[in-house]
């Protein structure tokens, strides 16, 4: 079954291609940071234990840490951890919220339905899996029945995230759903409001759009998702001064 059939299936129509139209979007905003954003007052702080496991670690020895995890109760039903896949020294990082049932089995971020759509995103934008490119999530354990990971469970786990971060230096960071991107900047996101602009991760840029899984169940916000795909595609143009 082809690429096309495969989105026609699930509803999405053929795969996106930049078009003209793209030009209609807004220029990107300069790089100088948001504005901070109000801090999420449910957000724990990392519990000692994790903090001191992430620090200084080599990708290996992450790796070892997060098959190795019992912080949070995540552990007890998962088949494995997913710590994340891709190219180590990519340009682009994006952050899912946590692993499904299908990532769960095979041990690799975005495997399902939404993986499909996300490497379809990405190839909008002339990008692919693995090149320049970097997929993680916020949790690396499955939540039980996919439910959305508590802010205590992102607490625990977004040590390992922040390592993961350390160790590729990305260009430019895409936080895919509200999970992701409360993780990462650590204050209240409300997709709505905060895609279409330029947020700040310790000096690093950081666009939140939707995750694919929501976009597989509200077609109607693709338009929007297309927005923020050509608004990352000008910004890291601007990021390597072409």
């Amino acid at each position: 079954m082809t690429q096309d059939e495969i989105l026609r299936e699930m509803g999405l129509g053929p795969v996106w291609k930049l078009r003209a139209t793209a030009a209609a979007v807004p220029a990107a905003e300069p790089l100088a940071p948001a504005a901070p954003e109000p801090q999420l007052e449910s957000q724990l702080e990392p519990t000692p234990a994790v903090a001191a496991a992430q620090a200084g670690l080599s990708w290996e020895e992450l790796a070892a840490a997060v098959v190795a995890c019992r912080a949070c109760r995540l552990c007890e039903a998962r088949k494995q951890a997913v710590l994340g896949v891709g190219d180590r020294h990519a340009d682009w990082l994006f952050v899912g919220e946590g692993p499904g049932a299908e990532e769960d089995q095979r041990g690799e971020p975005f495997v399902g339905q939404a993986g499909k759509l996300l490497d379809n995103m990405l190839a909008a934008i002339g990008l692919k899996r693995g090149e320049d490119v970097y997929i993680a999530n916020a949790v690396k354990c499955r939540p039980p029945e996919n439910r959305t990971p508590t802010s205590e469970e992102t607490a625990t786990c977004r040590p390992y995230l922040e390592r993961q971060i350390e160790l590729i230096q990305p260009k430019l960071i895409v936080a895919l759903g509200r999970p992701a991107a409360q993780t990462l900047l650590q204050s209240e996101v409300k997709i709505g409001a905060a895609r279409g602009r330029l947020h700040d991760y310790r000096g690093i840029p950081l666009i939140v759009t939707y995750h694919p899984a929501y976009l597989l169940r509200t077609l109607q916000d693709k338009a929007k998702a297309w927005e923020d795909l050509c608004f990352m595609r000008r910004t890291m143009k601007t990021l390597k001064g072409n």
